[in-house]
């Protein structure tokens, strides 16, 4: 029997598993790390980081405000702190730094498919997101501000109708 417990509930024990050089699987929430990772469908491995994470490395990190996020090394720092972000986000997170991070995913299952790290196919992926970063993030911006266009004009036509 599964049951849905909260990662902040579970942390100590996750923390003890990693340190004692096991690995922890979950499944994420969210939709931070799509398409990689689907809501509530795929399976997180973590295992504990050996040494510094490197850049595209997807980690479980403790934000400032102790919440619990699993995001992509994207960039470092001039203070030697990773700059974080999702695969379905544009917002960089700057600032965190080793002793924040708690694992780093090693593997992931699909369907009960095993995809590691160090594939032929993950490696593809990673090179298409990185390259089709800017284009991502363009047609996002365009597809909202279009997106909140018609949304307005709606709301005025609606407006109009009940006057």
């Amino acid at each position: 029997m599964n049951k849905e417990v909260q990662l902040a509930d579970t942390i100590e024990i996750i923390k003890e598993k990693l340190d004692s050089g096991g690995t922890v699987t979950f499944t994420p929430n969210g939709t931070s790390m799509l398409p990689l990772l689907r809501d509530g469908e795929d399976v997180v491995v973590l295992s504990k980081p050996e040494g510094r994470l490197h850049l595209f490395d997807v980690a479980l990190y403790r934000r400032k405000n102790g919440g619990y996020v699993l995001h992509r090394v994207v960039d470092f720092d001039a203070d030697g702190g990773y700059v974080m972000c999702g695969d379905n986000q544009f917002h960089y997170e700057h600032g965190i730094m080793s002793e924040d991070i708690i694992g780093v995913m090693t593997a992931f299952y699909r369907k009960g498919k095993s995809y590691v790290r160090t594939s032929f196919k993950y490696k593809i992926y990673i090179n298409w997101l990185y390259h089709t970063r800017f284009a991502r993030h363009t047609y996002s911006f365009g597809k909202r501000k279009i997106s909140n266009l018609f949304n307005k004009g709606n709301k005025k036509v609606d407006e109009n109708n009940i006057e």
